[in-house]
């Protein structure tokens, strides 16, 4: 027998309208942070949530994705699992940090030292490395994560997506905006471009439309008759106009010329008397 093929998942995201909405109703919440990174830098939630503050080189401007936290169970007990590995190798990846992560980092630096100082000996200090914490100092895990985003979306009645639905939301806008496959292949971190060419070419809009002006001009017949023709018409008209104004330019010279000539035999004939009057 044949073995089934699966259908492949496809993408679901939001436009960028959706997101800035998304980001209105997240302003005061913990989760904040893991959600407005995600959908900015397209990481993938371990990565996201195993951020940590030696990677943001605010110096130079970079954020490096180099760990992440996952969260399974070992015997019915709910473990957390911390690791330099990630998915693949391509998964390790340096990128610019935009503005408006830096501002984000920024903010939560300067509420974890206040959160420090007002818990006092209550704040969690296991996880002072890690970025994506909560105000007690515990480090966010993928479920908590998960759960928060659902819950958001329903209590403000925003199109239902998944958390990794931000993933692709992330590529549809690059896309949209002219950034090549290629690059966003390097942005994501996947390790075949052909994983991000099979996700993503359906939202490949303007590589279509380039490639249906390209097939409408060629098989466009009638009207490139219609263009020649008409181009046709318009030189004939041009030159029929030049061929008319040299004629009329000729016409007058030749009068001109005949004016002169009868001038001239004006005057020989008025001589002529007066010499026979002499006589």
């Amino acid at each position: 027998m044949d073995r089934p093929k699966t259908d492949g998942y496809k993408a679901n995201f939001y436009t960028i309208d959706e997101i800035q909405k998304l980001f209105e109703c997240i302003k005061e919440h913990e989760c904040k942070l893991p959600i407005m990174l995600t959908a900015m830098y397209g990481f993938r939630r371990s990565e996201v949530l195993g951020l940590k503050w030696n990677a943001i080189d605010f110096e130079n401007k970079l954020i490096s994705v180099q760990h992440k936290v996952l969260e399974t169970k070992i015997d019915g007990k709910r473990e957390i699992y911390l690791s330099d590995k990630l998915k693949n190798q391509t998964s390790n990846r340096t990128l610019p940090l935009l503005p408006q992560a830096e501002k984000l980092l920024l903010d939560k630096k300067n509420e974890i030292e206040k959160n420090k100082v007002l818990l006092g000996k209550s704040y969690d200090n296991r996880y002072l490395d890690y970025v994506c914490v909560d105000n007690l100092g515990r480090l966010i895990l993928p479920n908590r994560l998960t759960h928060n985003f659902i819950k958001i979306i329903r209590k403000n009645n925003l199109k239902h997506i998944r958390f990794h639905d931000l993933w692709h939301s992330c590529a549809s806008i690059m896309l949209s905006n002219g950034v090549p496959m290629k690059q966003i292949q390097e942005w994501l971190g996947h390790a075949d471009f052909s994983t991000t060419a099979n996700i993503y070419s359906h939202l490949d809009y303007k590589t279509k439309q380039n490639s249906a002006n390209t097939i409408s001009n060629v098989f466009n017949f009638n009207s490139k008759k219609e263009e020649d023709k008409t181009n046709e018409i318009n030189k004939t008209k041009g030159l029929e106009e030049k061929i008319a104004k040299l004629e009329q330019q000729l016409k007058s010279q030749q009068e001109d010329e005949e004016y002169q000539e009868w001038l001239k035999e004006k005057e020989m004939r008025k001589k002529k008397r007066q010499k026979d009057f002499e006589m």
